[in-house]
Order: structure tokens, then C-alpha cells, then sequence
């Protein structure tokens, strides 16, 4: 692990429990090869920085846009937390270069995973909440996440998911809604596949496979919109 004061220099923090901050940077392949480490994985922490992030979220939202509905505050939270965002800020700090990995995952590029960048990314917000208190923690969020990517995504729309699109597109040029139909379930109960078809005025625009209905009809708005243009 490299030189963990590098790191809290460029956060100006100074952990008080020097522990806690290893701990963001241990993947839990690291443990199938070093059984008794000290440390634990950073998924406790992961799972803890998820909810503090999520709270920060809502808060920043509730308080600076405050005329937007809550079905946009859902789907603005999920587009700002989902894994590229995280994945790239922890690029930005380079928090790869200090994570400890099993072999084989280091072989297999593990320090540019998004998946494991983003859940230590969550489980630094996690580590500087528990020993920094939830100022700081809010004070890392908003520089290192929310700064000048918030309002861009707000202000072009790249919140809305395919389906609040589609709708917002044939409310504006047709006034009516997509109507979206189950077309077909594949699979065994345990592991349906569900077809959906996307219909403007009777038109079809375009047809989406998932394991939810939900998902389904989302591919499809996908679909349709790319049909659209």
C-alpha cells in the first residue's frame, strides 16, 4: 500500500484513527490470501459510506432545488451515485494505487475496476465519517462528487431515465404517454425473461428484454428514443 499520508494531505484530513483509513483500501480478495490480517474488508465501510452519501444526496438536493418533485430527486440521487460517478472521483484521487488485492485480481487490472474504485470510494466517505464526523464527510462529497457535475446534470436533463425521457417527448409533441405491453416471458419462475414493446399512437418504436418488467420497459424506451432520433 502506498504511502497513506499522501493521501490524507491531498483530503487536507489528518485521521485520527489511522486504522480506519487503511481499512477503506482492503478488497476482500486480499483476505482469501492473507487469512489473518488485521484488518477486515472495507465492505462494512462501503455499506456505511453508501448511506452517508445517500443522506448528503437528499439534503444537498432538498435544500438547493427546492422546485423540483421527488420522483426527480430519485432519479437525479441514482445518477450521481451510481458506479461510473464514484468510479471516476476515485480516479481522480487515484485511490487505486492504494488498495490492497489478491494476486489475481491485481493481475486482472482490479485498480481500475469500477465496481471495486466505487465501493472504495463510498468507503472512504464511510471512514471520514466515522472519524471526522459528518461536516467533513458532507465537505468531501460536494467538492470531490457533486462539484460542477450537479447542475450539468440537472440543467441538461441527463437525470431522467429512457422512460421519463420517451414520456416527456410524446407529452411535449403528442400530448399522450407511451403505452408499453408485455409481449412475452421466457424462462424458468426463477429466471424470467421478460419482452416489452413501446407503442407512440399505436406506432410500435421499439422492444426491450429484462429480467424485471421494469427493466424491460426501460430498454425499450432506450430503443425508441434511438428510433426517434
Amino acid at each position: 500500500m502506498n504511502n497513506l499520508s499522501d493521501l490524507e494531505k491531498k483530503l487536507s484530513i489528518t485521521f485520527k484513527q489511522k486504522k480506519i483509513l487503511e481499512n477503506v483500501f482492503i478488497h476482500r480478495s486480499y483476505l482469501n490470501e492473507h487469512k489473518n490480517f488485521y484488518l477486515p474488508s472495507n465492505e462494512k465501510l462501503e455499506f456505511l459510506g453508501d448511506s452517508v452519501l445517500s443522506l448528503v444526496t437528499s439534503l444537498f438536493l432538498y435544500q438547493n432545488y427546492v422546485w423540483l418533485k421527488e420522483g426527480d430527486y430519485t432519479e437525479i440521487k441514482a445518477a450521481i451515485v451510481r458506479t461510473e460517478s464514484l468510479a471516476y472521483a476515485a480516479k481522480l484521487l487515484k485511490l487505486g494505487d492504494y488498495l490492497l488485492l489478491s494476486k489475481g485480481q491485481d493481475r486482472e487490472s482490479g485498480r481500475k475496476n469500477k465496481n471495486i474504485l466505487a465501493d472504495c470510494f463510498e468507503a472512504l466517505i464511510g471512514a471520514i465519517f466515522l472519524d471526522q464526523g459528518f461536516e467533513k464527510a458532507n465537505s468531501f462529497i460536494l467538492e470531490y462528487l457533486f462539484s460542477n457535475k450537479l447542475d450539468k446534470i440537472i440543467k441538461n436533463k441527463q437525470y431522467l431515465s429512457p422512460k421519463s425521457k420517451l414520456q416527456e417527448y410524446t407529452q411535449a409533441k403528442f400530448k399522450l404517454i407511451p403505452t408499453y405491453k408485455l409481449i412475452e416471458e421466457i424462462g424458468p419462475e426463477h429466471d424470467r425473461i421478460f419482452k416489452v414493446e413501446v407503442a407512440i399512437k399505436q406506432k410500435k418504436y421499439g422492444f426491450g428484454y429484462g429480467k424485471s418488467k421494469k427493466e424491460a420497459e426501460e430498454k425499450a424506451a432506450k430503443e425508441a428514443l434511438e428510433e426517434i432520433k
